[in-house]
């Protein structure tokens, strides 16, 4: 019988450096020569709200994983600040092992829970990135009608939510009118390549026209999200 793992744990394969919570499904993988690549197909589709926001003024995200996305904000993003909230300790202990930067006047990494985060928080941030996981999936506060409500509020205006869906999960649809009923402005959908996971650009009152994506995503619909 299989035994679950109770902590995050790492793998390495061909100078691949991957997060895991259990044998079937990976958090994160990190090239160990270049550490600051965006492996995973759906992270570089995370990247895609420089479209239409180039120049953030402050980056938060709920889930910091194996730090992929966060450091690759740290490095081309020089001028934002870079926030990530993440709930497991045991997670934020291996952001050595990741070569996420340490804590400084623009990059911090805060122990706690992104849902409450976002109920609280008065920093009105221009984007808000949920790729929030545990061993069991969507934890069930990052997908609740008032957490989306919440992000709504607590983004600047004409902000953005990038968030993280896989397809595959039975109540997708009730997902996404959840969030279509929190916002009002333009709303995307894309997937990358053959990942199941759908990333959401949901952006909070108006914003200027899309414009057409770059090959590495396939948009799916950019209409109301309600199914």
């Amino acid at each position: 019988m299989m035994i679950k793992p109770t902590k995050p744990y790492l793998s390495e394969l061909n100078g691949i450096l991957s997060l895991q919570f259990d044998e079937w499904s990976t958090q994160s993988e990190m090239n160990i020569d270049d550490t600051d690549e965006l492996v995973i197909p759906y992270t570089r589709v995370i990247m895609s709200f420089l479209l239409l926001e180039p120049s953030p003024r402050h980056v938060a995200m709920i889930g910091l994983g194996g730090g992929s996305v966060a450091k690759y904000c740290y490095r081309y993003l020089p001028d934002a600040e870079i926030t990530a909230i993440e709930i497991s300790p045991d997670v934020i202990a291996l952001r050595n092992e990741f070569a996420i930067p340490k804590d400084d006047a623009r990059f911090s990494v805060l122990l706690g829970d992104g849902a409450e985060w976002v109920a609280e928080t008065d920093s009105r941030p221009d984007v808000l990135i949920v790729d929030g996981f545990d061993a069991d999936g969507l934890p069930a506060q990052l997908c609740s009608q008032p957490f989306y409500d919440n992000c709504h509020a607590a983004l600047a205006d004409n902000g953005i939510m990038v968030v993280n869906i896989w397809k595959g999960y039975p109540r997708y649809d009730e997902y996404m009118s959840r969030i279509n009923n929190s916002f009002d402005g333009i709303k995307v959908v894309m997937e990358a390549g053959e990942d199941l996971n759908h990333i959401v650009l949901a952006v909070k009152n108006s914003a200027p026209p899309l414009p057409p994506p770059p090959s590495v995503i396939t948009p799916i619909y950019c209409v109301s999200l309600t199914p």
